[in-house]
């Protein structure tokens, strides 16, 4: 484990609250985010990271940096499988646009409170016991398939756990109160469906957990490498996301990509177990090696997916099936958002 300097621990918290805080008082007022500033938030947030792993580097050292450098990326790159998830569950509930910022705030918080517990527990887990890392290796190569067969699971939000839950503790309306989690209905307070929104993004949080939680432990089993690299990468998704949305079925060699990551990091898990309870002389991948392959499959699988069009269709045939949210510039302001009442019971828009 480094030893890590307390005032490091603080900078870093104190970077994140006062980021939050700007973030929060910059979209204190409901609107669209256009691409031009999802791109700055964007800019802002990996200036962030990369700032924050230029200091890793010169306290910590160069293994430590290298670490924290390849996680961040690593994360980065699984989380972009997140963006595909929020623009199903903001189709679902039919959420207006200028509401999207808000919940995706929220939900970031409750992210960086669950990736703490997990990957606390894992660095603990993984400390005692080493031979968990080949189950970590088994659940990669399992999401590996999934991806590369297309198989990977169905995300339901209206009967996700937190959902359900949520309206186990709480009346949930069907109608939208602006910006509102709650409101009073006949001396009752009632939640709207603003906050189930939220509760169905945390559950899917809880789901790519179950991937990323392994997989950057497999780069560092330092609490402070694995949690302040999380928790950048989770701050900048929001912004990645507006910048993104409606572009992300352009990326249609990304989960290739992805899965071919997975399998690396699980080859590695299963190189590090080897070498500390098998033999010595079992070869293990270094740092600087993972961040480097990594870095090539992600721009690898982002470029062949803008310059070659979707296996089994032409260009022309990709070019018609463009939906008319594609079909948008990113940069285009959109039309006020339709504010009529709107349930989580409605069905899913198409």
């Amino acid at each position: 484990m480094l030893e890590v300097p307390f005032w490091l621990w603080a900078a870093f918290a104190a970077t994140v609250v006062v980021s939050l805080a700007v973030d929060l008082l910059a979209h204190r007022s409901a609107h669209v985010i256009g691409f031009k500033e999802a791109a700055a938030w964007s800019g802002l947030w990996v200036g962030l990271a990369l700032v924050f792993g230029a200091v890793v580097f010169l306290v910590l050292g160069t293994t430590a940096g290298t670490e924290y450098t390849t996680a961040w990326l690593l994360e980065k790159s699984l989380s972009v499988d997140n963006l595909f998830v929020f623009a199903v569950i903001f189709g679902y509930f039919k959420v207006p646009r200028a509401y999207q910022h808000r919940v995706l705030f929220f939900g970031v918080i409750g992210a960086l409170f669950f990736r703490g517990v997990f990957l606390t527990l894992g660095v603990a887990v993984v400390s005692r016991f080493t031979a968990i890392l080949f189950v970590f290796a088994a659940i990669l190569f399992y999401s590996t398939y999934k991806l590369l067969r297309e198989e990977d699971d169905t995300f339901d939000p209206g009967n996700s756990f937190a959902v359900r839950l949520l309206r186990k503790v709480v009346p949930v309306r069907d109608e939208y109160a602006g910006a509102k989690f709650f409101v009073k209905e006949a001396g009752k307070r009632v939640a709207t469906p603003l906050l189930a929104v939220v509760a169905a993004i945390e559950a899917a949080d809880l789901i790519f957990a179950v991937d990323s939680v392994p997989a950057v432990l497999a780069v560092s089993d330092d609490a402070f490498i694995v949690y302040t690299s999380n928790a950048f990468a989770i701050l900048g998704l929001r912004a990645l996301y507006f910048m993104l949305s409606g572009l992300l079925d352009r990326f249609h060699y990304l989960n290739t990509g992805l899965a071919v990551i997975l399998s690396f990091i699980g080859v590695k898990l299963i190189l590090q177990a080897s070498h500390k309870l098998i033999s010595p002389a079992v070869p293990e991948i270094p740092s600087p090696i993972s961040l480097a392959v990594i870095a090539v499959i992600l721009a690898t699988s982002v470029a062949f997916s803008l310059r070659l069009p979707p296996r089994g269709k032409g260009r022309g045939a990709a070019d018609a099936e463009e939906s008319p949210q594609d079909a948008d510039s990113p940069g285009e302001p959109d039309p006020a958002p339709d504010t009529r009442d709107a349930g989580p019971d409605d069905p899913p828009s198409r």
